[in-house]
């Protein structure tokens, strides 16, 4: 299988469907800083779903008495809470609030917390998500038609959230009755853990993914099919992958691999590239990368 996988993105790179991810223009990218020494806003509530300090989600939420249309968005950072938080979604969850959206912004144990890894990690995203549900009528949001965005690892996640519906009984993460989403955006995502465990889509290390997984039993063979959406039942909600050309974690090839996959199991995915971008403008408004994103969202929102 992962012979398989290296094998696909080996193919996307060579065939050209990376758009100019590793060629074009080499405009200077946006580091970190660029974006976080910004002024920064804060968020509106902050919720816990659970006594850990890291189980709790940020709501961002737009003036007047709504119902307000609800993105549930999830940060990335390689599964990592010493990488990233979700404070670093904040610049793009105040852009959506100043567009009448509200944003259901996710904190989560990472696989480098205790609780975190397996199954914790996405029995917190699940957990939060689920949340919502909750808390909708207090907060005036509208939950006919939720949208999850995710950026980088938290674009696996929010993919995850989308297919969860399907996972077995037998799992400790099935849920009976979880957020239905009606479409997902990964952005920048790292959409498959078994391409996201060997070269060229280990962008974040084989141990973080391992410890995501868990380890295989007797019961559990398969790490995967509860936590990598390509290996999961197919799902309903519209699939949307929006990328940067430019993009070295990320880069648009992992999108083309998952799609293709998806094609082949009779699925349609969507994806877009945005050229002479990289991996920090996908959630820096102001961005040609971040404004398609805004406008991806807007449009799954109606």
């Amino acid at each position: 299988m992962r012979n398989g996988i290296h094998r696909l993105l080996c193919i996307a790179l060579a065939a050209g469907l990376s758009g100019t991810a590793f060629g074009g223009a080499h405009a200077a990218m946006m580091t970190w800083p660029d974006l976080l020494n910004r002024p920064h806003q804060k968020p509106d509530a902050q919720i816990p779903y659970g006594s850990d300090p890291l189980q709790h989600v940020d709501l961002w939420l737009p003036p007047g008495d709504g119902p307000h249309p609800v993105v549930v968005m999830v940060h990335g950072g390689c599964w990592q809470t010493s990488v990233a938080d979700a404070t670093l979604m904040d610049y793009a969850a105040a852009d959506l609030r100043s567009h009448g959206i509200a944003v259901w912004n996710i904190e989560y144990r990472g696989v480098d917390r205790p609780g975190g890894g397996y199954p914790g990690t996405f029995s917190d995203v699940a957990a939060a998500a689920d949340a919502l549900v909750a808390q909708a009528s207090f907060y005036h949001l509208r939950l006919a038609r939720v949208v999850g965005f995710g950026h980088s690892a938290g674009g696996h996640l929010a993919l995850w959230l989308a297919v969860r519906g399907g996972i077995a009984a037998s799992s400790s993460l099935h849920a009976q009755h979880p957020l239905p989403l009606a479409a997902v955006i990964s952005a920048g995502g790292l959409p498959d853990l078994a391409a996201a465990m060997v070269p060229p889509g280990d962008t974040c290390g084989a141990d973080a993914v391992q410890r995501l997984i868990g380890v295989p039993s007797a019961a559990r063979p398969n790490v995967l099919s509860d936590t990598s959406p390509p290996e999961m039942p197919p799902f309903a909600a519209q699939q949307i992958l929006i990328n940067a050309a430019d993009d070295r974690i990320a880069p648009p090839a992992f999108a083309a691999a998952y799609a293709y996959r998806a094609k082949r199991h009779g699925l349609k995915v969507a994806t877009q590239t945005i050229a002479d971008e990289g991996h920090v403008e996908l959630i820096s408004p102001g961005s040609a990368s971040w404004s398609a994103a805004r406008r991806t969202i807007m449009r799954a929102l109606r």
